[in-house]
């Protein structure tokens, strides 16, 4: 079995200040950085062993915060069965490096909730300039968004680890999904949640119920209705005009622009 680790970094295991997931904001401090980093770390170690030991014979492991780079090989747990991604695209520009029709199964590990999710820590969705994506209408996240590319090769997403808010936007969209819930917003900048290693236990769990399910076929890809609507409400009308410059894209009122497409992973 070959499973696929998206990495993000706002629904990681004892991650719970902004200064540890938005370490280039000026004024935090390097240590902060280390620490938040660290912890990121120490829960794709975690997480890959409990693959492996689930019955997994092939993990491929995707960094993308910010488009990747938060991870140092040499710490990474070494495994000839383990393949690391620093980057969230590849050479040649390609999202998610190593996704194909031969992974068995997407986990989106680390996860927030979309944009305008109230309650929840840290919530958007790709960027800051978007107030919500939809999906032949419907409010979709980077959950929603990355599932719908790995659809394309009728990859089923097995299971999200993250935020209380990331796992119930999961499974309010992909029916069977597993979830990990680790850690529930205080505010916007701030959340509290389980300690690392009992963090590391319930993802371990999740981990191998997910297997379980996958090799049971018990979850389906996500692969809304072709043609797909891309409808993209931004914050700013700057943000939309620019927007609208892209092919095919057409701007629908002052801060929506909308597309449609006609595969899965144009997503």
């Amino acid at each position: 079995m070959k499973i696929y680790m998206h990495w993000d970094m706002e629904g990681v295991s004892g991650i719970f200040t902004r200064e540890h997931v938005w370490y280039w904001e000026e004024g935090v401090k390097e240590h902060i950085a280390e620490e938040g980093q660290k912890l990121l770390i120490d829960d794709i170690n975690s997480a890959v062993k409990s693959a492996l030991e689930a019955g997994a014979n092939e993990v491929i492991v995707c960094d993308t915060h910010r488009g990747g780079g938060n991870i140092e090989l040499d710490k990474m747990f070494s495994d000839s069965r383990v393949i690391y991604h620093v980057t969230s695209r590849d050479a040649n520009g390609r999202w998610m490096p190593g996704l194909d029709d031969t992974v068995d199964g997407l986990m989106l590990m680390g996860h927030h909730a979309k944009a305008g999710t109230k309650g929840e820590f840290l919530p958007h969705t790709w960027t800051l300039e978007w107030a919500d994506f939809r999906i032949n209408g419907q409010s979709v996240g980077e959950i929603g968004i990355e599932a719908c590319y790995a659809g394309y090769w009728n990859i089923p997403t097995i299971m999200v680890h993250g935020t209380d808010l990331a796992c119930k936007e999961a499974e309010e969209l992909i029916p069977g999904i597993v979830t990990a819930g680790v850690k529930h917003a205080e505010n916007h900048d701030l959340c509290s949640g389980l300690g690392v290693d009992s963090a590391h236990r319930l993802i371990a769990q999740k981990i191998s119920e997910a297997i379980t399910k996958t090799r049971n076929g018990q979850v389906s890809p996500y692969k809304p209705t072709l043609p797909m609507t891309v409808t993209i409400q931004m914050k700013t009308k700057e943000s939309a005009e620019n927007a609208s410059k892209k092919p095919h894209v057409r701007r629908i009122d002052e801060y929506t622009v909308e597309c449609k497409v006609d595969r899965h992973c144009d997503v």
